[in-house]
């Protein structure tokens, strides 16, 4: 997924969530300017009915603003955005049709200025591009009232740069807001990306050091069983039925051993670490060892996202099946790795929005991801595709 299309909530829900309070923020001081600006010019002020419309719009959506934004009902989606967005225009619209012919002043007309706070209120959940957008283009309807505009007043003043004055407030601000969402949105992903790397280098580490001590494995095999059993076959002179039967046990283990090995994953890792520390079951199918084309990211919001089901009852069991289908687009170009994460729930189900936020972070790393929770479980579907 391209950089430009992530939000602030996508990659750090928690972070988005916790950002919910600029929009009450916004709103109150949306207000006060409203407010504050017409009584400042209501000498100017020809229709009072269009005066009083504008400060109601602006309170219209201020509101919308924090309900849309208040974190049970997230994700915040951009169509929410741009009903604020054409309300707040709508506002600008009424209130220069309150003072159309007597508007002495343009910096003293509060609609651009408003349009540019409401903006700034979808900030972590809005991607730049939309933010961007969105104050060009209520920027350019703004330029067509001022253009268009006849004011005895204004005679000897460029166009142009009575266009700039008007629509300069929603132009910084908006750009103010696209600049913070691509300048979060990169700083996060980097430390994430640093984040994993931190923590698989441990993880090898870890593995390294266990591999070390317990000396398992076809080691562990060779040295207890098979190379004892071959010293005492050297001092014989017949092998008997049950020397035999001997080798071939050794030999079916080793096999078994070695089997074993080449199909375990990280996720089988995973799975019994957390079955040790959480005490809950946690089954893994993966006879292709499919889990391993993951890259670091894709490992971390998946492992993430299995410790959290695994954890404070949530669930009474993890299963998860990973398999390996023909890429539908491609039939003989590629592959899709499904990774199916589900489980009966427990004491404490999880909610909905809790696990999309998991499916978000998963979505920010490249994977395909599909939540659903019904009154019995709840399923997590994860797509990734290989060459």
């Amino acid at each position: 997924m391209s950089t430009r299309r992530l939000t602030q909530q996508d990659i750090d829900p928690i972070a988005g969530v916790t950002s919910a309070a600029i929009a009450p923020l916004s709103a109150v001081l949306a207000m006060v300017i409203a407010i504050a600006l017409t009584i400042t010019h209501w000498a100017e002020v020809d229709s009072e009915v269009a005066a009083i419309g504008a400060i109601l719009l602006v309170a219209i959506a201020g509101a919308f603003a924090v309900i849309a934004t208040r974190p049970a009902r997230a994700p915040v989606t951009p169509e929410r955005f741009w009903i604020v967005v054409v309300i707040g225009v709508g506002a600008a619209v009424s209130e220069y049709l309150s003072t159309i012919g007597n508007d002495r002043y343009l910096y003293d007309d509060f609609g651009p200025l408003v349009i540019g706070i409401l903006v700034m209120a979808f900030a972590p959940f809005c991607n730049w591009v939309s933010l961007l957008a969105a104050g060009v283009l209520s920027s350019g309807v703004l330029a067509v009232l001022i253009g268009g505009a006849v004011n005895p007043m204004w005679d000897g003043i460029p166009v142009a740069a009575m266009i700039f004055v008007y629509v300069a407030p929603t132009l910084v601000i908006s750009a103010a807001s696209a600049g913070y969402s691509w300048a979060i949105v990169r700083v996060t992903l980097e430390w994430q990306r640093k984040a994993n790397r931190v923590v698989l280098a441990r993880d090898a580490e870890l593995r390294a050091g266990l591999a070390r001590s317990l000396d398992h494995g076809r080691v562990a095999v060779l040295r207890r069983e098979v190379l004892p059993f071959l010293a005492g076959m050297l001092n014989v002179e017949r092998v008997s039925v049950a020397d035999a039967d001997r080798a071939r046990s050794l030999a079916e283990s080793l096999r078994a051993t070695l089997m074993s090995e080449i199909a375990s994953t990280w996720l089988g890792d995973l799975a019994a670490e957390l079955e040790r520390r959480r005490g809950i079951v946690v089954r893994v199918v993966d006879p292709a060892s499919a889990a391993s084309t993951l890259h670091e990211g894709q490992r971390a919001a998946l492992t993430a996202l299995v410790s959290w089901l695994a954890s404070d009852q949530r669930v009474t069991a993890v299963h998860i099946d990973v398999t390996v289908v023909p890429n539908e687009r491609e039939m003989l170009h590629g592959r899709v790795v499904v990774i199916d994460v589900s489980g009966p729930l427990g004491a404490e189900p999880p909610q909905r929005r809790a696990v999309e936020r998991f499916a978000s972070v998963a979505r920010a790393v490249g994977l395909v991801a599909e939540a659903e929770v019904t009154g019995e479980n709840v399923r997590v579907e994860l797509r990734h595709e290989i060459s």
